[in-house]
């Protein structure tokens, strides 16, 4: 039977014509009167369809419709809104606002890409924090005005919805997303028809459509391989997020690289600067390449040259199973026919994959393929920076890891998305309207000191309340659904106390991050929670991958502890964590529980999302909080320090959990003498927001990505792409030259022309030799390497100097000399490094070549 389909779509009033602007732009999440806009169309209906304006519009009677379009209040209301997402849409962007000078995007835009984004709940293709990093990033950029371009994939299925059995243990289930009664529209071109590109994948030509969601002034394209003319397993590549299995996650990021730059192309986008949010965008290359080589007939390396130059690579992952990696052999099958059409060689494809090319057969690694075609790299905190630099030292062999090129940019939230209604409501009142504009602005945040302690205690009060009443609302539910007796379903109506100081604990469920760390002692947990005087309570949610078997034992444990008569009113678990309940519980606890182990975590955002709501952190010093911790703004588990057997860490981080909770936290939150209300506790919350606000927020991480990256990259693109690509071609030509000269240079001589012993201050002189084979003396840079020696004999702290041209002798070798200054009484040494060095290599560790002597 062949079903002819059409969709029937609701009779809207024609006074009720804007709602069909606000509820297509997501702009609306983050507008809390926007929101409440849609939550007065019909409550309950708001709430069934997971705040999705576009299905509960479907869903309302025509009567209420009829009705809304005769209210003059609700009518005043949606134009209030309507203008105020005009006036939004029309405001002059505000990309120069970093530095004050502007900035010229080439009449171009930026490209962002993702494998997920969490936008809203309303839009579930997203798994956890690399979504929700993406979408703040999107809306920040939206809001500074940024030309910027997201694409990513749209998963049918999504991510999984959690539930678990009577015993605890997680199971999973996949709903389909109705992409027609979402706030998302089919990509058409000017004759009306879906605008369709097409990739090869294995022996067969895959066809992929885009919708287009608007994320403010952002056209967010997520790419779909659900189509008719596609084969069932084609089909399935835009089936589920992450999908199990190497060759549909390949397929996945074929798509999401090759596709994603075909499909701007088709769209007639050509971005200046390509980011990559993780490596699973790393395909992009290859198709900027084909793109490159077509239109200027340049090789493949001359083309890898060119597009490097505008390619910016962010990695959030600190340990190398985290990483992608695919044998050649699924790499020929699944890209190779690709391959051929693009005319790209696959063994160059594979070189750039390897951390190490010349040590034979390796799975190809798309971080390191990421890393090999950008310019720019970083991790997402200072620590991770440190972490990655060591992490991926093998692709600069011969470079000290403190010289590795990969930098950082701290992550942030967006904090109008995070913030609850009750705590705006004090920054205009106190803040002043234009604090929306002003997130970076630390004299902005230092007026969160004018605000009445009393008014910030009753509103965080009812923060608390709201969490507590959404988790007795829920857990009888999840109770009942797991076959518990009538009467612990009874008693979930009951739990928490919403005077308790309330820890939660939130996050995708992995082992390092140590979810069950809090009940290492459960004696002494219970004497802490069960204090009558000063009780305690946790809130736990997050979701296991459905593959981590340790994952989920870890949610079973904790489902354990909360069925035990000791802990069963104190700590709960509540299911199925998204956008809506992370909201609750940022918003409503008052301490954020951190445990993972350093230096496993690269940032963890979401301690970040408690801040702008009142909440304080209680963390081991790892990602953000390593660099954001004072004992004024909230407290540290440990010291820093690293052990190396996990069983003395854990016992070491446990022991200082509750030593922080019983010594400082609890007596903090209880100190209560005027209205009830804990001045020193309050006090903490404001200067904690005050500090951290201003910096741990996606406007200041996107206006530094900005300027680190964006602005370089597009000079250095306008640079290296002038003449037709002249210099890219230039640069590629004297990169072979080098590599082929190389295993010829060497360090043949060094002297020291000083006394052995040199006075602290003075100089000491110092020569040496080397043969170039064949190198010109300007290809190289010839250096001092030097500094204190520490008692293994290696520099610390080391500095370099460049040593000058001296004289070229007979034999042909080449002297250099210089001067350098010691500036540590004690042993102290140099080595001699020679590298090549062109006037457009950005970063001269990227020539992977260095000798030393």
């Amino acid at each position: 039977m062949k079903v002819h389909p059409f969709s029937i779509v609701p009779k809207v009033p024609d006074l009720l014509s804007p709602l069909k602007e606000i509820m297509f732009n997501l702009w609306w999440s983050w507008n809390p009167e926007a929101v409440d806009l849609f939550r007065r169309i019909d409550h309950e209906m708001w709430s069934k369809t997971a705040h999705n304006p576009v299905a509960m519009l479907g869903m309302v009677s025509q009567q209420r419709l009829r009705e809304l379009a005769q209210d003059p209040p609700f009518i005043a209301h949606m134009e209030r809104i309507s203008e105020a997402l005009k006036e939004y849409l029309d405001t002059a962007p505000k990309s120069d606002m970093t530095d004050g000078e502007p900035c010229d995007f080439d009449g171009s835009c930026l490209a962002y890409f993702s494998m997920e984004y969490a936008i809203h709940e309303c839009l579930p293709i997203y798994a956890g924090g690399l979504g929700a990093l993406a979408g703040d990033h999107v809306k920040s950029a939206s809001d500074l005005g940024l030309p910027l371009v997201a694409v990513g994939l749209l998963y049918r299925q999504g991510h999984y919805h959690q539930y678990l059995s009577y015993d605890g243990w997680q199971k999973e289930v996949y709903l389909e997303n109705d992409f027609h009664n979402m706030p998302l529209t089919l990509v058409r071109g000017e004759d009306g028809e879906p605008v369709v590109i097409e990739v090869k994948i294995q022996e067969e030509t895959v066809r992929l459509r885009a919708w287009v969601v608007k994320v403010g002034r952002v056209p967010l394209y997520l790419l779909d391989a659900n189509l008719d003319e596609n084969t069932p397993s084609m089909r399935e590549i835009t089936s589920r997020l992450y999908a199990p299995g190497a060759a549909i996650r390949l397929q996945q990021e074929i798509v999401l690289g090759i596709g994603g730059v075909r499909f701007l192309q088709k769209i007639g986008k050509s971005p200046s600067v390509f980011h990559m949010n993780e490596g699973h965008s790393a395909f992009l290359a290859l198709e900027r390449a084909r793109i490159t080589m077509t239109e200027f007939g340049l090789s493949f390396e001359e083309a890898i040259e060119a597009i490097r130059a505008g390619n910016i690579f962010t990695t959030h992952t600190p340990v190398q199973a985290g990483i992608d990696h695919f044998p050649a052999d699924l790499i020929k099958a699944q890209l190779g026919q690709e391959l051929i059409h693009m005319g790209i060689p696959m063994e160059g494809v594979m070189r750039l994959g390897l951390s190490d090319p010349s040590q034979g057969q390796q799975d190809l690694s798309m971080a390191v393929l990421a890393i090999r075609t950008s310019i720019y790299r970083n991790g997402v905190s200072r620590l991770h920076g440190v972490v990655a630099r060591k992490m991926w030292a093998d692709v600069w062999r011969g470079t000290p890891v403190d010289e590795v090129p990969i930098g950082h940019v701290t992550n942030g939230i967006h904090v109008r998305t995070w913030l609850s209604d009750e705590m705006a409501r004090l920054y205009f009142r106190y803040l002043g309207p234009q604090w929306m504009n002003e997130t970076n602005s630390e004299k902005t945040w230092e007026r969160i000191h004018e605000i009445p302690d009393n008014e910030l205690w009753r509103a965080k009060e009812r923060l608390k309340q709201r969490l507590i009443g959404y988790v007795r609302k829920n857990l009888p539910k999840h109770l009942a659904r797991r076959g518990c007796a009538q009467s612990e379903v009874c008693s979930g109506e009951q739990v928490l106390d919403p005077e308790a100081l309330t820890i939660g604990f939130a996050r995708r469920f992995a082992s390092y991050k140590r979810a069950a760390l809090i009940f290492r002692e459960p004696e002494r947990l219970y004497k802490i929670l069960g204090d009558k005087d000063r009780p305690a309570q946790i809130v736990f949610a997050g979701k296991a991958h459905p593959a981590d078997d340790e994952g989920k034992k870890l949610i079973q444990q904790i489902i354990r502890f909360c069925r035990q008569r000791e802990f069963r009113d104190r700590v709960v678990f509540v299911e199925d964590y998204d956008i809506n309940i992370a909201r609750y519980l940022v918003q409503g606890v008052d301490i954020w529980l951190n445990t993972p182990r350093r230096p496993l975590e690269a940032c963890g955002t979401s301690g970040m999302k408690v801040i702008p709501n009142g909440g304080l952190h209680l963390s081991v010093l790892d990602g953000w909080w390593d660099e954001a911790y004072t004992n004024e703004v909230g407290w540290a588990i440990g010291n820093g320090e690293e052990q190396g057997d996990l069983e003395t860490q854990d016992q070491l981080d446990s022991y200082d959990i509750y030593e922080v909770l019983e010594q400082d936290i609890i007596p903090l939150f209880y100190d209560r003498l005027e209205e009830e209300v804990p001045i020193g506790w309050v006090k903490k919350m404001k200067r904690a927001m005050a500090t951290l606000i201003p910096v741990f927020n996606t406007d200041r991480m996107v206006s530094e990505y900005a300027e680190k990256y964006y602005k370089p990259a597009i000079k250095y693109r306008r640079r290296i792409g002038a003449e037709n690509y002249r210099a890219a071609m230039h640069l590629a030509k004297w990169k072979k030259k080098v590599q082929t000269a190389w295993p010829n240079v060497a360090v043949t001589k060094v002297e020291e022309l000083s006394r052995k012993e040199t006075p602290i201050g003075e100089p000491l002189e110092i020569s040496c030799t080397v043969a170039l084979g064949g190198l010109e003396n300007d290809d190289v840079r010839v250096e001092a390497y030097y500094g204190p020696l520490d008692n293994s004999g290696e520099i610390s702290s080391p500095k370099s100097h460049p040593l000058h041209f001296d004289m070229k002798k007979d034999t042909g070798e080449v002297v250099f000399g210089g001067t350098i200054l010691g500036e540590e009484v004690g042993r102290n040494g140099f080595a001699i490094r020679v590298r090549p060095t062109h006037p457009n290599l950005v970063n001269e560790p990227d020539s992977g070549l260095v000798i030393w002597g």
